[in-house]
């Protein structure tokens, strides 16, 4: 029986960067990150790369084509959306 990590990882076998030197996706602080989101960006694996690196809170390199930062603008609008959704859902109990 797989695991949910081997399950949860499996994408990685079809992922466009296999191969390539992993301190392409970890520059510098302030180094361009072209290169590696150019690697990405035809990847068929991207989003599922996106979404490993937003569930286990990876803070440092480029995944599924975008930056820390970006990553953590998507993380803070989900957050927010999480917030709005659970006050709809308190304030339907409310009403009923």
């Amino acid at each position: 029986m797989l695991s949910e990590e081997s399950l949860d990882k499996d994408w990685q076998d079809f992922a466009n960067c296999l191969g390539v030197d992993p301190d392409l996706f970890f520059p510098e602080r302030g180094a361009s990150t072209r290169e590696a989101k150019e690697v990405c960006r035809g990847c068929v694996v991207r989003e599922d790369c996106l979404e490993y690196a937003l569930r286990n809170s990876e803070k440092f390199g480029i995944w599924g084509g975008m930056s820390e930062r970006e990553r953590r603008r998507i993380r803070r609008q989900r957050a927010l959306e999480r917030q709005e959704a659970l006050e709809v859902i308190a304030e339907t109990q409310a009403i009923s």
